[in-house]
């Protein structure tokens, strides 16, 4: 297991952000088995809670890395809102930027992405000129349509308690998201719809939910 950052130059910031990446296996010497980029959900889940994939390592290379503005990576809390910077784009040249700093531009790679991460990967794989050396792609719970997807959060949300939905109503016009009657009331919905583990929240779960705690600023914003 090897960790490192690679250096991403961002038009409009007076100094390079830092992309925090973990590789399990060799890059190099293992040529003949194609690696696996995993691309992280949220936006600002950060790579943790997709660890169970390690299992994978014995067989072939995988690369785990954390967003910018989140995790292990640079974080831009003064970005917070600005709806500008935070673009598909940005996480799509930050992809590129660690394809090539890790010297996959010209092998073969397979990438993995959950929820946000699978949007993302999408647009990536259709548009990008960095894609050009995919063989597989993996898209795991996430979304193709945020008009649909937006409609079925509504009909799940219209099935809670009458109570926790009021919550729910009172706190958004001002985005007032940090309360614990809010936070209560997501809860309710994460068991649900989220994950239904218990005990509550599993592992995986927490290590998500932990850091979206810790800096929302990605994931407000977007």
């Amino acid at each position: 297991m090897t960790e490192g950052t690679a250096q991403f130059n961002v038009p409009g910031l007076s100094e390079p952000c830092k992309t925090w990446y973990k590789v399990f296996g060799d890059l190099v010497t293992t040529s003949s088995k194609t690696p696996l980029i995993v691309v992280h959900g949220g936006p600002g889940a950060c790579h943790d809670y997709l660890l169970p994939l390690v299992d994978l390592a014995p067989s072939i290379p995988l690369v785990f890395y954390d967003q910018i503005g989140n995790g292990r990576s640079t974080h831009l809390p003064e970005k917070n809102g600005d709806e500008s910077f935070w673009t598909v784009d940005l996480f799509l040249d930050e992809l590129d930027n660690l394809i090539a700093h890790l010297g996959l531009k010209d092998c073969p790679i397979d990438v993995f992405g959950h929820s946000w991460g699978g949007c993302l990967i999408a647009v990536w794989a259709a548009s990008s000129t960095g894609s050009t050396n995919l063989r597989r792609l993996v898209i795991a719970n996430s979304l193709a349509s945020m008009d649909v997807w937006r409609s079925g959060i509504t009909a799940l949300r219209q099935k809670l308690p009458e109570d926790v939905q009021q919550v729910l109503r009172r706190a958004e016009p001002a985005r007032d998201y940090d309360t614990p009657e809010y936070q209560a009331a997501i809860e309710v919905f994460y068991k649900r719809h989220l994950s239904l583990a218990r005990p509550w929240p599993s592992e995986e779960v927490q290590a998500a939910l932990s850091w979206l705690e810790r800096d929302p600023t990605t994931y407000n914003t977007m």
